[in-house]
């Protein structure tokens, strides 16, 4: 979803500042501008500055918290590495309406059979640049993410800086979301 809708949040709300990633408490009663609501985030305009609010507290914006598609898989589906890349899918940069994997923003993922038949997996991701104080925030969010699909124990996120992200990394079919095309 995109859009520029205003609310009133209906509560406090813990956000974090973008592009600092700086932990902040929005107030009650503040007028928030929705400006993107994508893989269970939301991209917010509160008095001249963006904040990302976490799925957890859609309520404070009176939206429904959305669950992903991965959450929901059951024990006893088969798992494969798609699962992950779909999951993958689902996160998103605070300031771009593209997914991670669209963006070229995961440089590897590899997975490991631990011995409870359980997997392990790490995953090298980088960001648009490197001073983005987004970058614990999106691993944290790519972590949880991942560590949801059924059968995985633990997800290891490493943020990396090479090669450097440039825009020749971004898929064609972002390109074209963009309007870069």
């Amino acid at each position: 979803m995109h859009g520029n809708e205003e609310i009133r949040l209906s509560r406090d709300v813990e956000a974090n500042l973008v592009p600092s990633g700086d932990k902040i408490i929005l107030k009650k009663g503040e007028l928030v501008q929705i400006t993107q609501a994508l893989g269970g985030s939301f991209t917010v305009i509160v008095q001249g500055n963006m904040a990302q609010i976490d799925s957890s507290n859609a309520d404070a914006l009176g939206k429904e918290n959305e669950s992903s598609p991965v959450d929901s898989v059951h024990s006893d589906q088969p798992f494969h590495e798609q699962l992950i890349w779909d999951q993958l899918k689902t996160c998103y940069d605070p300031e771009i309406p593209v997914n991670i994997v669209d963006l070229g923003l995961i440089y590897d993922c590899k997975v490991w059979e631990l011995e409870n038949e359980n997997y392990r997996v790490n995953i090298k991701m980088t960001l648009t640049a490197p001073g983005c104080g987004m970058g614990p925030v999106i691993a944290d969010d790519v972590k949880r993410k991942v560590e949801a699909i059924s059968h995985v124990d633990l997800a290891e996120i490493d943020l990396v800086w090479e090669p450097q992200w440039n825009m020749d990394m971004v898929s064609e079919s972002a390109r074209l979301q963009l309007g870069m095309l």
